[in-house]
């Protein structure tokens, strides 16, 4: 993921779109292909990077790591370093993150129910 100019058009028109609606504000926050995924992964107990790279198929080591930190700089997630060696770091969600879980099931039972129809449609 590159950065983009803070004073690009596309930068501002970011800015804006997101102080002015409510929708585009949580979509920039959770939108993507995989930050839903990590966010139904996680739970109450920290779980090791290692573990969230199995449970969230297909996805590269870095792109994992982009979206941890977007997750993360959003208050979505806690980052937690255990002293240890080697190392150790687990992600757990936050309230705020906690709180979106239920959408995101509603979500999957949507996508599911109309997946279904879809490819029968087509």
């Amino acid at each position: 993921m590159t950065r983009r100019k803070e004073t690009s058009t596309n930068s501002l028109n970011r800015e804006i779109l997101n102080n002015t609606c409510d929708l585009a504000y949580a979509l920039d926050l959770i939108g993507g292909r995989w930050k839903l995924l990590i966010l139904t992964n996680l739970g109450d107990e920290p779980v090791r990077y290692s573990e969230l790279k199995k449970l969230v198929p297909k996805i590269t080591e870095r792109m994992l790591a982009l979206e941890l930190r977007a997750l993360e700089k959003n208050g979505l997630i806690i980052r937690n370093v255990y002293a240890s060696v080697p190392p150790c770091v687990g992600y757990q969600l936050t309230n705020l993150g906690k709180s979106l879980v239920p959408i995101c099931r509603q979500l999957s039972g949507w996508g599911a129910e109309h997946r279904i129809t879809n490819n029968i449609i087509d």
